[in-house]
């Protein structure tokens, strides 16, 4: 997106499109899924078993495993469910592989198998799987049986024809989306944790602040893997229909992605810039300050978003780089924030719910004030020349 020039100073509300599709989720098991846009339920018993397709012909199947009243469960352990998938597709990719998610056990495989069609052929299928233990959210924890039964399990099928090769940005984004339990929601997906596990910490200088922060270091890599997938998904949306929808999931996938990743970051930046402690504006507008002295930087050909740990640490971005990185420090300095982007004017604004005067965009109820992140102006000012409202869409992130 590119920068545009402050020219008027404006004081008003703008009311804007809020488009906001929720994530699915399970009461009965406390699992929650962020799919692509144009999924569609096509079958299951809605407690168990869910089954989702997109016109493309990418399809989601997830199971639930668990033990019920006077039944054990059908698996002793998720290593044994995630062999027996693998068996029972005659699967003719690699075997399961292990690996560790939240501290808790995982199993991940690519999929290559064979489905009867209404020809009396088959079909060959390709994609990924992956087996995850859950929590239950209406067991009892007092109840001593709850501390030893097995934990449900869970399996995500996602797979479509093996032609399209095309489809496996829609695999990949549909399991990474997957939150097992309640505290998965602000932390990097299962996908990007398989294919980037963090092991070591290490310190490194925020851009401009002469300060330190800790992070993983895979996190900027691993960050800028997802936004890359994420935008060659979003290309295909261009010219859909629900183009604004899937927009504001791409947001949301990345700052689920960053929230943890740039926690101590924004720990640390809240720390330098509200000493001595400040009201919550004076902060952002400290705040704001340090992300409009970052470099202007685009990527015409790639996906034209610095991840937010690249931008922390290095002080360059493009303005949804930077909008989206001052609402991440200020909500984990509990100020509600969200982003407004305008695919017409190209350009993307931070906001945040402060006291004051200046220009506010307004989503759902709650009147955000506006910021400039690419021009050295206060929180509130905002251009004439990109004020008009039909041209943008407010982005909240829970």
């Amino acid at each position: 997106m590119t920068g545009k020039k402050v020219l008027l100073p404006l004081i008003f509300i703008f009311f804007c499109s809020f488009i906001f599709s929720a994530p699915l989720y399970s009461p009965t098991w406390g699992f929650a899924m962020d799919l692509p846009e144009g999924y569609v339920y096509t079958g299951g018993d809605g407690k168990d078993r869910f089954s989702f397709e997109n016109a493309e012909g990418a399809r989601l199947d997830l199971v639930v495993y668990h033990a019920g009243a006077g039944r054990a469960a059908p698996y002793a352990s998720l290593e044994e469910l995630a062999r027996d998938v693998h068996r029972r597709l005659n699967n003719s990719t690699g075997t399961a592989e292990f690996f560790e998610y939240r501290q808790k056990e995982a199993w991940a495989m690519e999929l290559s198998f064979s489905l009867p069609n209404a020809g009396g052929r088959t079909s060959s299928m390709s994609g990924w799987a992956l087996c995850l233990a859950l929590g239950n959210p209406n067991a009892a924890p007092e109840n001593p049986a709850n501390r030893t039964a097995p934990r449900p399990m869970l399996l995500a099928m996602a797979y479509g024809p093996a032609e399209k090769e095309d489809l496996l940005a829609f695999h990949l984004s549909a399991l990474d989306s997957l939150a097992p339990e309640e505290g998965d929601r602000l932390v990097p997906g299962p996908i990007t944790e398989f294919a980037y596990p963090r092991e070591k910490r290490v310190k490194v200088p925020l851009f401009g602040l002469g300060i330190e922060a800790s992070i993983y270091e895979e996190d900027a890599e691993a960050a800028q893997a997802l936004v890359d997938r994420e935008f060659q998904l979003l290309s295909r949306y261009l010219t859909a229909p629900n183009w604004q929808e899937a927009w504001s999931r791409f947001y949301r996938a990345i700052h689920r992605d960053s929230f943890e990743r740039l926690a101590d970051a924004a720990f640390q930046i809240e720390r330098k810039l509200n000493v001595p402690p400040r009201e919550n504006r004076d902060f952002a507008e400290q705040a704001l300050k340090w992300v409009q002295s970052f470099r202007y930087e685009r990527d015409l050909v790639g996906s034209d978003f610095v991840n937010l740990v690249s931008a922390a640490t290095e002080g360059r971005g493009d303005c949804d780089s930077r909008a989206m990185l001052w609402a991440l420090v200020l909500r984990q300095a509990n100020i509600p924030s969200a982003i407004m982007v305008s695919r017409h004017y190209s350009h993307a604004m931070g906001l945040a719910d402060l006291g004051g005067t200046g220009a506010r965009f307004e989503i759902n109820g709650q009147k955000f004030l506006v910021a400039e992140t690419t021009a050295n102006v206060a929180i509130g000012l905002i251009g004439e020349t990109v004020s008009d409202i039909e041209h943008w869409l407010g982005i909240v992130f829970e």
